[in-house]
């Protein structure tokens, strides 16, 4: 696991320079991973939110969380109880708190800017039967990050003044959806009509959305829809 951190750059991944201490990223993580006992998982825990991944006392959560969200994650599975709660608990601060200004994406290695939570919460999907049996700490993380749903678009077809968008579903799409960013190529563009036609059945992830004001070709395969308050 130390290799993996030490693998990353961490003075190279942006952040506010008033805020973020990549020294604590790197050395909060190492010393996550090391901890065998709740003192020292304080400590590293201590290392992440002030200033590593997160800042606690102004809410503030940086890009570093989303490289870190992997990491986190296998310390939650394969480290000290302590340490993984730990993780569980800046996981869960990461998906919540707000991102500075000028800092609210991190750009995966294929495709376009994303924002920090979403990244979070697809690593948090990913690891869906390990934190299920984690009780009630690591349902509640997988609730929080059900919030920050993203549809990716498969196939898009006219329907009335309307288009149907066909693709999977990944998170909870929200009765009362509210505003919804499409990213197509990396170009981002706010609509405001957008329900869900059919949700997915269990097993499968497979859902249907209607929207308006667009035609087909507006919502090309490989576009991808996330609730607009997420890129802020």
């Amino acid at each position: 696991m130390r290799d993996a951190i030490d693998a990353v750059d961490w003075s190279a991944v942006p952040g506010h320079p008033d805020w973020y201490e990549p020294e604590h990223a790197s050395r909060g993580l190492r010393a996550l991973a090391d901890a065998v006992h709740l003192v020292r998982a304080a400590e590293a825990g201590s290392l992440l939110g002030g200033g590593g991944i997160v800042h606690g006392h102004s809410g503030a959560v940086f890009p570093a969380a989303a490289v870190a969200a992997p990491l986190l994650l296998d310390i939650v599975q394969h480290g000290h109880p302590a340490a993984g709660e730990t993780a569980l608990g800046l996981l869960d601060e990461a998906l919540s708190f707000r991102p500075r200004p000028g800092y609210t994406r991190v750009l995966p290695p294929h495709g376009a800017a994303v924002p920090i939570c979403c990244v979070i919460a697809d690593h948090v999907r990913a690891r869906t039967a390990p934190l299920s049996r984690m009780g009630s700490t690591g349902k509640a993380l997988l609730a929080d990050a059900a919030e920050h749903w993203r549809f990716d678009v498969r196939e898009s077809v006219a329907d009335g003044d309307d288009t149907a968008a066909f693709g999977s579903l990944a998170g909870r799409f929200p009765d009362d959806v509210g505003a919804v960013e499409l990213n197509v190529a990396g170009e981002f563009t706010v609509l405001d009509r957008v329900g869900l036609e059919y949700a997915p059945q269990e097993g499968s992830a497979e859902a249907c959305l209607r929207v308006g004001g667009l035609l087909p070709g507006d919502l090309p395969p490989g576009a991808i829809l996330y609730p607009a308050g997420c890129g802020l």
